[in-house]
């Protein structure tokens, strides 16, 4: 696995990212495009007319993007790179994040509550547990050995949680296999990257099935986050 959660991937498109030199597969990058006013946009979406530009959903990748100015030497014309980038990006990830979540919670394959998820994962496995990141460490404890080897989402504050599953403040969570799910993960990959701060420490990883099937996680990020 490299950064933002990517798999090389050789049977979809490869992108290069413009930071690292590193070609693989789009899951795990950030595409941006050129506006008509010769500024960088963050189309992290995917959906954006024009040339793509593709940055790894890292912190340190998209910093050395914007310090060397590579996005000029990516659209091979000088380009303005609006102030404040890494948080507009961190921001509609997020966005993007809770909103997977949301459906996620409409569709039924979200339990939450510490509780609720306890006793769900002894019932049998789950594909994600989910964590507030402002949450306490001892609960944490308690039920990540519960978990296998479900993937962890710890990137988003309780109050970010809250949003997606339409309470005020949620610190523990989990959810089941579907296709909804999947996109969850996908975004959360790509946000671990854009928030994490160093402190890290080992989080199970999908299986190489579950690897073919669909994208994986980065390890699980520490520490209260910045949104």
């Amino acid at each position: 696995m490299v950064r933002g959660g990517r798999h090389k991937d050789r049977d979809g498109p490869e992108r290069r990212c413009l930071a690292t030199g590193e070609r693989g597969g789009t899951a795990g990058l950030i595409r941006f495009v050129v506006g008509p006013d010769d500024t960088v946009v963050p189309d992290v979406a995917g959906k954006l007319p024009g040339r793509g530009i593709w940055v790894t959903a890292g912190r340190a990748e998209l910093m050395t993007a914007t310090k060397m100015r590579l996005f000029s030497r990516g659209a091979k014309r000088q380009v303005a790179v609006p102030e404040g980038l890494l948080d507009l990006v961190e921001g509609q990830l997020a966005r993007r994040l809770v909103d997977r979540l949301g459906l996620c919670r409409k569709a039924g394959l979200v339990h939450n509550g510490f509780d609720t998820v306890k006793a769900r994962l002894k019932e049998g496995p789950v594909r994600a547990l989910i964590e507030a990141s402002d949450g306490s460490e001892a609960q944490k404890q308690k039920l990540r050995p519960l978990s296998g080897v479900a993937a962890r989402i710890s990137c988003l504050s309780g109050a970010e949680l809250g949003l997606a599953f339409g309470r005020d403040h949620v610190i523990h969570a989990a959810l089941d296999a579907g296709g909804l799910t999947d996109q969850a993960l996908a975004e959360a990959a790509r946000l671990h990257g854009l928030r994490e701060t160093g402190d890290t420490e080992p989080a199970p990883l999908l299986s190489e099935d579950d690897v073919r099937k669909g994208p994986g996680l980065r390890p699980a990020v520490k520490g209260k986050n910045t949104a």
